[in-house]
């Protein structure tokens, strides 16, 4: 038995609904059919399909195996095309998720470009800064920056990503730059309000002392202003308001054009990642593959996080 041949037939008469339309689209008599689904059946040993002669309607096992034969068929049809003379060409719908402020920098300005070498696919592009629960809410893949959780998600790293302190030139001007993390308790810091993220708050490296190794600490300091939102933070470190603790995807083109001053870099905590992560699968489709590829060959360009706004 032809496995894939029987499994399209079954996917054909159960999504037509009719034995003599799968058999006509594909192109054989309804009886060459009919013995397709029968030996199937017969090898599975469970009923698919209830046949009569005015409707053909699946059985529970039948819903749950359909199912199953579609998305193995679609795997196979993706397999071919990825080693195909035309090269790479994925189709379907993507559904993928990012950080609002990540996701606006730099997720949505990437998608058009991506449409552009794969123009079968469609994209629904959602920014949230809530944790979204991939499987349950029906998204493909997700961009995340930080420490993952623990979960049955896999997750690559697709670029690295370091915090740090900085300030505006007006504002270290005025009020002087700091030497170590415990000055900031002298300068105006701008932090996300409790309700935001960076619980733990600042995150800093002590150098060895002796026979002790770097400590990693953690400090929570004040200021006149706090926002739940990071790009208005953003904004307000650039206008001079104070310091702020920010990621390099968010700041680096700034530091290079001298709007902003790194602050206490040799005691950075070390890098963490920018990471793609999906449901655990033994085969990644084709449009979510590569739309991982994209992101991580983007993201390791020469001076894109330099360049990018």
């Amino acid at each position: 038995m032809d496995k894939l041949k029987v499994f399209e037939s079954f996917v054909s008469v159960a999504t037509k609904g009719s034995l003599t339309a799968a058999a006509r689209a594909e192109g054989v008599a309804p009886a060459i059919m009919g013995r397709r689904l029968d030996a199937l059946e017969e090898h599975l040993g469970v009923k698919l399909l209830v046949r009569t002669t005015r409707r053909i309607s699946l059985t529970h096992e039948g819903s749950a195996f359909l199912e199953d034969c579609q998305r193995l068929l679609g795997e196979v049809a993706n397999a071919e095309a990825s080693v195909s003379a035309g090269g790479l060409k994925a189709s379907g719908h993507l559904r993928i998720t990012a950080p609002a402020g990540f996701g606006r920098r730099h997720v949505a300005p990437l998608v058009p470009r991506f449409r552009q070498s794969h123009p079968d696919v469609t994209v629904s592009l959602n920014l949230s800064d809530r944790v979204v629960d991939l499987a349950g809410e029906g998204f493909d893949c997700a961009v995340r920056v930080g420490d993952l959780p623990d979960s049955s998600l896999v997750s690559m790293r697709i670029a690295d990503n370091r915090r740090l302190c900085v300030a505006a030139p007006n504002y270290l001007s005025l009020r002087g730059t700091p030497q170590q993390p415990a000055d900031l308790a002298h300068h105006d810091c701008l932090t996300l309000s409790s309700d935001a993220s960076q619980t733990r708050g600042w995150a800093f490296t002590l150098p060895a002392h002796g026979d002790n190794g770097a400590e990693l600490i953690h400090l929570k300091p004040s200021g006149p202003m706090d926002c739940s939102d990071g790009q208005v933070l953003h904004d307000w470190c650039l206008s001079g308001y104070g310091i702020a603790w920010r990621s390099t995807w968010e700041v680096e083109a700034e530091i290079r054009s001298g709007r902003l001053v790194p602050l206490l870099e040799a005691y950075a905590a070390p890098s963490n990642g920018i990471h793609a992560v999906f449901s655990q699968r033994k085969h990644l489709p084709l449009r979510v593959r590569l739309w991982i590829d994209f992101l991580k060959q983007q993201y390791n360009q020469p001076h894109y996080w330099n360049t990018a706004a």
